[in-house]
C-alpha cells in the first residue's frame, strides 16, 4: 500500500495528533476483534447505533496497533498512538478508498442489481482470470463498508477489477460510485429485494444506475425503464430474450434437467453455446457474462469452451460438526488472499479449541509474486495463531518452509491417500481451497456423519437480528441473550461464540449443565443460570457461573456453600415475583431477603430481575405496567436498604419493543434473536435464522384407491406422485402436522403432507412438482415459517424450534 500516516492526514483532510507521522500503513482495519491487526494497520473507528469502535482503541493500542482514524481521542489514549481526527469515520474510510482507487488505471467492472451480483462476479472471475490478474470483491462485500474494504485490496500487479455494489435505499450509490469508478458497468436482474427502501421501481432503477454515470459501456437487460437513465456518453450494450432489436438477442432451450443451450444473435451472425444450468436466474446471469466476454472481444469458440464449465457458486461459509469432536469451517470453493483473511476471522470467531488447523490449497490471483504472497500468508497464519498448516498444491509445497508445523501434499488425491496417518481431533479446522482442488472431498472426510436432514443456521441473520434489537435500546443499556434450550434448538455453543464475538454483556441459560457446557467450550462471557437447583451450586461456583436466586431456601443453601468455600462477593442475581407467579421473591418475603443479605460479604447482588407475563399481549397492557411498577418498588427497596448498585432488568424480547421506557440497565433478548416476533410488523424486519432441510429419498406413483402411511389415513382419489422425506416425529416434526394440515416446500412449491407423520419419515404429494430423488426439501424456514407452523398447530414458535432433535445435524453458515 505504501502510504504513511502523514499522507493519510492529507487524504482525509484530518487533524493529526500522535507520535510518528512517518509510520507506514500497509492494511486497513475496522474490526477490533481481528487477530490481523498490527502496528502497520490503519484502524477506522466506525460508530453506529449499536456499537462504537472508539471503546476498543485502548485494547488495540495494548496489542500494538498504532494508527487510528477517530472522531475523538478516547480517555487515557492521547500521546500513545497516531490519531487522525475526522468528523465521520465511515466517510473517511470511503474517502481513503476513493483516493486509493484513483492510483490505478486498469479496467474496472462495476456490478449492481437486485440479484445475481455475486454470482456474475465469481463467474466473470473464472471466465477472465486465464488472461487477467483479477482483483474482486471478496464474498458479498458490496455495502457502504464492504466496497471500500474491497477496493483497498488492489495492488500493482492487478490489471482488472470486478466490484459489486449493493444499496438498500436512496443516496447510497453515489458514494459507492466515487469509490469503484467503473469503466464497464453490468446491471443484473432488477427485482423486489429491498423494495422498502424506494418509493417505486423507477426510483430503484434510477438510484442503481448512478453507479454507471461515467462508465464507458453498460451491459444490461434491454428495457426502456433502464435506457432513460443511461448517460448519452455511455455505450449501451443490451441483451434480451424478447426484444429482437437488442444488441444480443438470445433464445434458449433445455436439453436436460441440468443443461441449457443458448442461441444468440450478434452482429448479424447466430451462435450457440451450452451452459450447465436450467433455472431462470442462472441463465440470465450467464447471459450477462456472455456480453462481458463479447465486449472484451473473445472468440466465440473460447466463450463456448469456458462457459460450458461454469459452476454453482457457493456464497456461504459453513461451520459444521466434524469427526473426533472437531469443528469444520468449510470454505472449500475459493482460494484468494482477501477471502483467506475473512475466513481466518471466522475461524477465530467460531473457534472453541486451543488447537487450530488450516488446510490450504495454492492461492490464485493475489496480484503478488509467489515469494511475496506466501510470506504474507505466513504472516497471516502467525497473527491468527494457527497451530498447523496442511498445504495442498505444487506451489504452496515449494514454499513449505515459510510456515512452522507445515505438511504439504502435491494434490488432493495425495492428501486423501494419507488421511488415515493425519490426526484430527479436538480442534477447529479451516478448509480453504480453490475450486479446482475439489476440497469438498476433504470436507466429506472430516465432517460428522449424520442423516440427510440438517438444520441450517444463518449466522449473518443472527447478527442482523441482534443489531435490530440493539438499535431499540437506549444508550448504555446492556443486553443479555438467552441461549438456553440449546440456543432455542439452534445450537448453543456456536451461537454463544458468535454473541461473544459481538461483545454482548451476558448470556442466559436455564440450568447449570448448559452453562458448564459453554464454559467448557471456551466461552468467557458471564453466564447467568436462571433455574439453578441447589444440588448444582458447587458446580456453578466451580465453573464461575452466576446463579439466579429466587427463594429464601435457595439463598440460605447458596450462602452456606459460599461460606464453606470462603467466597467473597460471588455474583448472584435476585429474582422478584411481580405477577408471573413462577419463580421469585414475593413482596412479603423481601424484608427477610434484605435482612439475610445485609452485611453479608460472601455474595454480591449483581442484578435484580423479574419476568413479565404479558409483554406481547396488548389485551393485558395494564397488567404488564403493574408488573413494571411493582418491580420498580421492590427493586428500589432492595437497592436502598442494602446500599448497592446492581443491574436491573425485567424486559424480554417483546418487552424491548413494547415497553421502551422500562429498559432499566439491561434487557434479555430471547426468541427475537432467532428471527421470531409476536408482532406482525416487527416480524417483517427480522431475518429468518433456521432452515430445516432434508431431501427426497424416493418417489413413487400410486393409483387411485391406494393409501399412504399408517392407518391408511390418506386414500388417493386419483393417481398420485408421492415423495418420501427422511424426517419424522423423532426429529421433532409433530404428528399433528400430517394428514394435510402441513406442507413442505420443494422447488419453491408447496407439497402437502399425506397421511400420518412417521417416526423417521413423512410422505408428501408432488404430483404437480417437477422433482427428482435427491432434490432438496424445506421443512421450515421462509415457507413454511415456524410462526405459520405454530399457528396451524395452535402452539408457539418456541415449541417448534426447541423440539428439533439433537440427531438433526446443525450446519452454521455465513
Amino acid at each position: 500500500m505504501n502510504i504513511t500516516v502523514e499522507n493519510s492526514v492529507s487524504i482525509l483532510n484530518a487533524r493529526w495528533e500522535g507520535t510518528n507521522p512517518e509510520a507506514l500503513i500497509d492494511n486497513i482495519s475496522i474490526d477490533s476483534r481481528s487477530l490481523q491487526n498490527s502496528e502497520h494497520s490503519l484502524f477506522f473507528a466506525l460508530s453506529g447505533p449499536n456499537n462504537d469502535a472508539h471503546h476498543y482503541i485502548k485494547d488495540l493500542i495494548a496489542i500494538g496497533v498504532q494508527n487510528f482514524v477517530v472522531t475523538r481521542i478516547p480517555d487515557d489514549c492521547a500521546a500513545k498512538a497516531n490519531f487522525l481526527i475526522v468528523e465521520n469515520t465511515l466517510v473517511a474510510l470511503q474517502q481513503f478508498a476513493a483516493y486509493y482507487r484513483g492510483r490505478f488505471h486498469f479496467p474496472i467492472i462495476g456490478l449492481t442489481g437486485s440479484n445475481g451480483k455475486t454470482i456474475v462476479k465469481e463467474w466473470l472471475n473464472f471466465l477472465l482470470s486465464p488472461d487477467y490478474n483479477v482483483i474482486r470483491s471478496p464474498k458479498s462485500y458490496n455495502s457502504q463498508v464492504g466496497v471500500p474494504l474491497s477496493v483497498v485490496a488492489i495492488n500493482e500487479k492487478h490489471n482488472l477489477g470486478i466490484f459489486e455494489a449493493g444499496i438498500s435505499t436512496v443516496n447510497e450509490m453515489d458514494k459507492l460510485e466515487k469509490i469503484i469508478k467503473p469503466n464497464i458497468g453490468v446491471l443484473t436482474n432488477i427485482g423486489s429485494s429491498h423494495d422498502e427502501g424506494f418509493i417505486d421501481l423507477e426510483q430503484k432503477i434510477q438510484q442503481k444506475m448512478q453507479l454507471f454515470k461515467d462508465a464507458a459501456v453498460l451491459i444490461y437487460p434491454k428495457s426502456s425503464a433502464i435506457e432513460k437513465y443511461i448517460n448519452p456518453n455511455t455505450k449501451a450494450f443490451s441483451w434480451s430474450f424478447k426484444e429482437e432489436d437488442a444488441d444480443v438477442f438470445v433464445s434458449k432451450r433445455e436439453i436436460s434437467h441440468q443443461e441449457t443451450v443458448l442461441v444468440f444473435q450478434y452482429k448479424g451472425s447466430s451462435y450457440e453455446l451450452k451452459i450447465p444450468f436450467v433455472d431462470k436466474a442462472s441463465v440470465e446471469n450467464a447471459v450477462s457474462c456472455l456480453l462481458v466476454m463479447l465486449h472484451f472481444g473473445y472468440d466465440v469458440e473460447v466463450i463456448q469452451a469456458r462457459m460450458e464449465l461454469l459452476f454453482p457458486v457457493e456464497m456461504r461459509l459453513e461451520v459444521k460438526n466434524g469427526i473426533n469432536n472437531c469443528t469444520v469451517i468449510d470454505d472449500s470453493y475459493s482460494s484468494d488472499y482477501q477471502s483467506l483473511k475473512i475466513a481466518l476471522d471466522v475461524l477465530e470467531s467460531q473457534n472453541k479449541f486451543h488447537k487450530k488447523t488450516v488446510i490450504l490449497s495454492d492461492i490464485f490471483q493475489s496480484g503478488f509474486p509467489n515469494e511475496q504472497l506466501y510470506a504474507k500468508v505466513a504472516k497471516l497464519i502467525v497473527s491468527n495463531k494457527i497451530n498447523r498448516v496442511i498445504g495442498i498444491g505444487e506451489t504452496i509445497s515449494d514454499f513449505k518452509e515459510q510456515f512452522s508445523n507445515c505438511i504439504t501434499f502435491k494434490n488432493t488425491a495425495d492428501f486423501i491417500a494419507n488421511f488415515e496417518k493425519l490426526d484430527f481431533s479436538n480442534e477447529s479446522i479451516l478448509i480453504k481451497g480453490a475450486r479446482s482442488f475439489h476440497f469438498e472431498e476433504i470436507v466429506t472426510l472430516l465432517e460428522e456423519k449424520t442423516h440427510e436432514t440438517v438444520l441450517e443456521i444463518n449466522l449473518n441473520a443472527i447478527s442482523y437480528n441482534l443489531n435490530f434489537f440493539k438499535s431499540k435500546l437506549q444508550p448504555k443499556v446492556k443486553i443479555m441473550v438467552m441461549v438456553k434450550a440449546f440456543g432455542y434448538g439452534n445450537g448453543g455453543l456456536e451461537i454463544a461464540k458468535l454473541l461473544e464475538h459481538h461483545k454482548v454483556d451476558y448470556l442466559g441459560v436455564a440450568f447449570a449443565d448448559e452453562g458448564i457446557s459453554l464454559k467448557n467450550g471456551g466461552i468467557k462471557l458471564p453466564i447467568m443460570v436462571l433455574n439453578p437447583e441447589s444440588t448444582s451450586f458447587p458446580a456453578i461456583i466451580q465453573y464461575g457461573l452466576e446463579p439466579e436466586i429466587y427463594s429464601l431456601k435457595g439463598l440460605h443453601a447458596f450462602l452456606k456453600i459460599a461460606k464453606q468455600k470462603n467466597l467473597q462477593h460471588f455474583p448472584i442475581h435476585i429474582k422478584v415475583d411481580t405477577g408471573m407467579h413462577r419463580l421469585g421473591f414475593e413482596e412479603n418475603t423481601v424484608d427477610e431477603l434484605i435482612a439475610t443479605l445485609k452485611g453479608n460479604s460472601t455474595v454480591k447482588v449483581q442484578s435484580i430481575l423479574s419476568h413479565m407475563a404479558t409483554s406481547d399481549d396488548v389485551n393485558h397492557h395494564e397488567f404488564a405496567l403493574s408488573q413494571i411498577r411493582l418491580f420498580e418498588k421492590l427493586s428500589s427497596k432492595i437497592i436502598r436498604e442494602l446500599e448497592i448498585n446492581p443491574i436491573r432488568h425485567i424486559l424480554n424480547t417483546s418487552g424491548i419493543s413494547n415497553f421502551p421506557d422500562s429498559q432499566y440497565d439491561m434487557v434479555r433478548l430471547g426468541i427475537g434473536l432467532y428471527g421470531v416476533s409476536n408482532d406482525a410488523e416487527e416480524q417483517k424486519e427480522l431475518e429468518n435464522v433456521g432452515t430445516l432441510k432434508s431431501i427426497i429419498s424416493q418417489i413413487r406413483t400410486i393409483p387411485a384407491g391406494d393409501s399412504v402411511g399408517y392407518g391408511r389415513r390418506f386414500m388417493a382419489e386419483k393417481a398420485t406422485k408421492v415423495a418420501t422425506i427422511p424426517i419424522g416425529y423423532a426429529d421433532g416434526i409433530r404428528r399433528a402436522w400430517g394428514n394435510g394440515v402441513g406442507f413442505v416446500t420443494i422447488k419453491d412449491q408447496k407439497a402437502p403432507i399425506l397421511g400420518s407423520v412417521c417416526m423417521d419419515m413423512l410422505m408428501v404429494d408432488v404430483s404437480e412438482i417437477d422433482c427428482l430423488e435427491g432434490d432438496d426439501v424445506i421443512i421450515f424456514g421462509e415457507s413454511p415459517s415456524v410462526s405459520y407452523m405454530a399457528n396451524q398447530l395452535q402452539t408457539i414458535p418456541y415449541e417448534i424450534l426447541t423440539s428439533i432433535s439433537q440427531r438433526v445435524k446443525r450446519v452454521f453458515y455465513r
